[in-house]
């Protein structure tokens, strides 16, 4: 880890219970899934103070909640997916979100893909001492990607393309729009 170190640190101790359900419909063309969870544990490893402090085991863990999604594939070149997740924290976890949700689709013509999604973060705990601090905010990132041969793609990506000002960890601001392109090689 990186300074100042805590050699007195215990390993976190984690049980996870889950149950998930999925089931294909029309003619697996439409795919729906649900996922209910419990977490409970402890020696969870935090800084007291986010970004100067040094990591401690910091208590208890126990969450539970449920995840649900859709997946559907309208034509061969049109799909769109969707997701939502609650998570309830009995103790507060920095950088949880309690809601979790996504919407996007992708198109594919010939050696063309374009894809693009919309994600809503709601009451994440940037903070969680001395005073629980939470932000939501939302995310549209796209992407368009040309197949130049076999081996060669070609793309061009935007993040936050709202140029949300946001913070994960508080005093830590994630980036507003950024745009990148490049190659990606397949062997």
């Amino acid at each position: 880890m990186f300074p100042p170190q805590n050699p007195d640190l215990l390993p976190e101790r984690l049980m996870n219970y889950e149950v998930s359900l999925m089931q294909s419909l029309l003619e697996n063309r439409l795919n729906l899934g649900l996922n209910l969870f419990y977490i409970k544990g402890d020696n969870m490893i935090q800084q007291v103070e986010p970004g100067v402090g040094k990591w401690e085991n910091s208590g208890k863990v126990e969450n539970k909640g449920f995840e649900i999604s859709a997946d559907y594939q309208v034509t061969r070149d049109l799909r769109f997916s969707a997701n939502y997740s609650l998570l309830g924290m009995t103790y507060k976890i920095l950088a949880a979100p309690e809601h979790k949700l996504y919407m996007g689709g992708s198109y594919t013509k010939e050696r063309w893909n374009f894809s693009t999604g919309i994600q809503y973060i709601g009451n994440l705990y940037k903070a969680v001492r001395p005073e629980p601090v939470r932000e939501s905010f939302v995310l549209w990132n796209a992407r368009i990607n040309y197949r130049a041969l076999g081996w060669l793609d070609l793309f061009l990506k935007g993040e936050n393309l709202l140029g949300q000002e946001y913070e994960i960890n508080a005093g830590y601001p994630m980036p507003k729009t950024t745009l990148f392109g490049g190659a990606q090689l397949h062997f």
